[in-house]
């Protein structure tokens, strides 16, 4: 992999809206169990983005892309010391939703089967996305977004399973959940949230985990770096949203926001002020992230009316 140092950017594009984006160079980085509100569709171009889901370890290398469905716990890190560079789109559930009802037979909630499927066509929509939406070409953006979905839906799509509420023990967990939601900025300890709720501090952590894939301390942090995303989105200033959701100050912010989100808060915040403040969409030159490697990967994809 040519080039060492690590670089991401983290931002939307006003003509797709409903979608972050995201080009990346990681090789330290390592991201703890978190979850997204919207869809993953990351393409890989170098190296090996290992990422834990669904139980065990998922190896995406050049070529594959990691998809993975809202609110699904995982990791990831690199599969060896060079790291791995990737592009990402994150669609949001109703955005999926529409495509798949356009253009697929899935009857239900729509999501991804496999959590790392090769096709290299995809992997080389995902990065024309990302370079249309650089360039303020939106007919192009949107046409490559809305076919490199509908594409890895007819590939490797379903309906995902209804979540509901089926134990006492996942009962015990939505509740303590919601709990967490309402006092996020003051949350009690696992022994009081256990006793509040009737039950034994360890058969609370058992329950969580199976309900949400993480103990209640991890979904918390998870939850605030989400809250903290909205707020900065909004304009609030990394300092005010730290103490806002919760965390002791902006450094405990930035600590967790960057091995959750890949990017600090306020490189995140200036690339939404970027595309809020520039009239026509991103002026941001592509130059740069063209004549990079991965760039030249693979041939540009053209529209296909109907994609297969």
């Amino acid at each position: 992999m040519t080039g060492s140092a690590e670089r991401a950017r983290h931002w939307t594009y006003a003509e797709l809206p409903g979608v972050d984006l995201l080009r990346a160079h990681y090789v330290r980085k390592t991201f703890v169990r978190h979850t997204h509100e919207h869809f993953v569709m990351a393409a890989v171009t170098e190296g090996v983005d290992v990422f834990h889901h669904t139980g065990a370890d998922r190896h995406a290398g050049p070529g594959t892309l990691a998809l993975i469905n809202p609110d699904t716990p995982h990791t990831g890190r690199g599969g060896g010391p060079e790291g791995w560079r990737y592009g990402a789109v994150y669609p949001a559930p109703e955005l999926v939703a529409a495509i798949a009802a356009e253009t697929t037979a899935i009857r239900g909630t729509p999501g991804f089967v496999q959590p790392v499927f090769e096709d290299a066509y995809a992997v080389a929509l995902v990065h024309q996305v990302l370079r249309a939406a650089e360039e303020g070409n939106a007919l192009a953006a949107d046409t490559f977004l809305r076919i490199a979905v509908t594409r890895m839906l007819r590939l490797n799509g379903g309906a995902l399973p209804e979540r509901t509420v089926r134990s006492a023990g996942h009962r015990v967990a939505a509740r303590a959940r919601a709990v967490l939601e309402e006092r996020l900025t003051d949350p009690p300890s696992l022994d009081r949230l256990a006793a509040d709720l009737g039950v034994g501090p360890f058969a609370l952590l058992r329950a969580f985990r199976d309900a949400y894939g993480m103990p209640p301390h991890a979904w918390l942090t998870d939850a605030r770096v989400r809250r903290a995303r909205r707020l900065l989105d909004a304009g609030t200033t990394p300092a005010e949203a730290a103490v806002a959701v919760g965390f002791t100050d902006q450094p405990h912010l930035n600590r967790h926001f960057a091995r959750i989100v890949g990017v600090p808060p306020g490189a995140y915040q200036r690339e939404r002020k970027n595309v809020q403040d520039r009239p026509g969409g991103l002026l941001v030159a592509s130059l740069a992230w063209q004549n990079e490697p991965h760039a030249q990967t693979y041939p540009a994809p053209q529209p296909r009316p109907t994609p297969p």
